[in-house]
């Protein structure tokens, strides 16, 4: 199974279609459109505006179908819920087009503008789908004989367990869980779902069976007498990539708390992810890669001035990278310029402090000013982090944060950033204790994620670096 190349598939196919249907909407336009206007037959020529417009056409659609999720969960597509999905993307992307390229055409009547924009939208929408609709069923099938299968973790291992198991395996069409064995969660001479298939470990060794065996599915499948576990249990796996689901109990189905997702699948309960709205979720993605390359552009004299005042305060490299924990708790090596002494760390990684005599004077200038952090719009582009995102920690220090506060780890729920609400409000922490009360605003951040809030937050760092108050 090939997420990548499944994913490529349809953007190729998505960006082949696009061209098509716009070039069959040219086309038709000087046929029917630009005829009855002019009153002789328009000759079909390919110019630079074609060209032009099959580019930039096609790219548009890539990009709105990426912002709306349509490339997310690749493997897991309901034909009727792309159905849905592609009616209604094609909606609203040929209402754009319609506004901003068609609106100001020569037409003969006002009923020519209702007949391109239909017309526009079902060449569009039916070459787009009948592909799309291939390639979902093609896999759905797939799926169902058990020829692609999703590696699924079962947390539980008494009769819950051993009855949602059983009814899984004796579906008629397979729902593409392949299971890799299960975890306990309380210690028994003896497992009922053993019997069944392989027991792997138990919870306290979920976080490295998870990366080990490429988890895919977690289903928890607990016991009433094992509950007190479920929300620690869900707090770990909400650090990994891993889809979440949890049999539900009566009192969840009467709430409404169980979708329905597919007909012949389990009745469990989906834990989301999701802390933005999925197109939100995109957008960000967008503006952090447009926000990074227009920072390197932009900023790129600044950066030269900057590494000669690296170069000249002391001795060493201009930039200072190190290893930090980032979404879903993964680490990656993160790009500052260097702002202290070489040989600073020698004795361990150690905070910073206001009167820190490891820093440099220069180094001292871009902390005030928080310009030691510019290279990490490398990370942004390369997707290690955003522009907005509580900043990422070392293992070393989280290690001790989460002693004393466990539910740090929420914040590997989402990219780190160059910038975050915990940066603004309470800036650097000089320990553990100050990262600890920094914690509650990052915390609160990711509970009221948005594009709008993100905004704010840029605009009172900017004010923050012309005013020196970085440190």
């Amino acid at each position: 199974m090939n997420k990548k190349l499944q994913t490529i598939k349809y953007v190729i196919f998505d960006f082949c279609t696009a061209s098509i249907a716009w070039s069959m909407f040219f086309i038709f336009r000087k046929i029917f459109i630009e005829t009855e206007k002019f009153g002789y037959n328009i000759p079909i020529e390919f110019n630079t505006k074609y060209y032009l417009g099959l580019i930039f056409i096609s790219a548009f659609w890539l990009i709105a179908y990426y912002i709306t999720g349509y490339y997310k969960d690749i493997y897991r597509k309901s034909r009727l819920k792309e159905l849905g999905q592609t009616f209604f993307i094609s909606l609203i992307g040929v209402t754009i087009i319609f506004f901003f390229l068609i609106l100001d055409d020569e037409i003969a009547s006002y009923k020519n503008y209702y007949l391109s924009y239909s017309s526009l939208f079902l060449i569009h929408f039916i070459i787009t789908y009948i592909p799309r609709l291939l390639i979902t069923t093609r896999t759905n099938h797939r799926i169902h004989r058990c020829e692609i299968g999703f590696n699924t973790l079962v947390i539980g291992s008494s009769q819950k367990a051993v009855d949602l198991y059983t009814e899984i395996e004796s579906q008629k069409r397979s729902t593409g869980n392949k299971f890799i064995g299960f975890i306990n969660v309380h210690n028994k001479e003896k497992y009922l779902l053993e019997e069944y298939i392989e027991h792997i470990g138990d919870v306290t060794k979920t976080d490295d069976i998870i990366d080990k065996m490429n988890v895919e599915e977690v289903i928890i499948a607990i016991e009433s007498s094992e509950h007190d576990k479920l929300r620690s249990i869900i707090t770990l796996l909400e650090e990994k990539d891993v889809l979440i689901k949890v049999i539900p109990d009566m009192y969840d189905i009467l709430t409404g708390s169980v979708k329905m997702s597919t007909i012949y699948g389990a009745a469990l309960i989906h834990i989301s992810h999701a802390l933005m709205p999925l197109w939100q979720t995109h957008l960000k993605r967008i503006i952090d890669v447009i926000g990074s390359v227009f920072g390197f552009v932009v900023l790129s004299p600044l950066f030269i001035f900057l590494i000669i005042g690296v170069k000249m305060s002391s001795k060493g490299q201009v930039f200072y990278t190190h290893e930090r924990i980032g979404k879903y708790g993964k680490p990656f090596a993160i790009f500052k310029f260097r702002s202290m002494y070489i040989g600073s760390e020698k004795d361990g990684p150690a905070l910073s402090s206001r009167n820190d005599t490891r820093i440099t004077k220069f180094g001292r200038f871009m902390r005030k000013s928080r310009l030691d952090e510019l290279p990490q719009f490398y990370n942004v582009l390369i997707g290690d982090m955003s522009l907005v995102g509580p900043r990422p920690e070392r293992q070393f220090f989280i290690d001790q944060i989460v002693k004393q506060a466990p539910h740090f780890t929420h914040l590997h729920k989402v990219r780190p950033g160059i910038t975050s609400w915990g940066q603004v409000k309470f800036g650097y922490a000089e320990n553990v204790e100050e990262m600890i009360q920094r914690l509650k605003y990052d915390i609160i951040y990711i509970e009221n994620m948005s594009l709008y809030v993100d905004i704010k937050i840029l605009i009172y760092t900017i004010k923050i670096i012309f005013k020196g108050q970085g440190i």
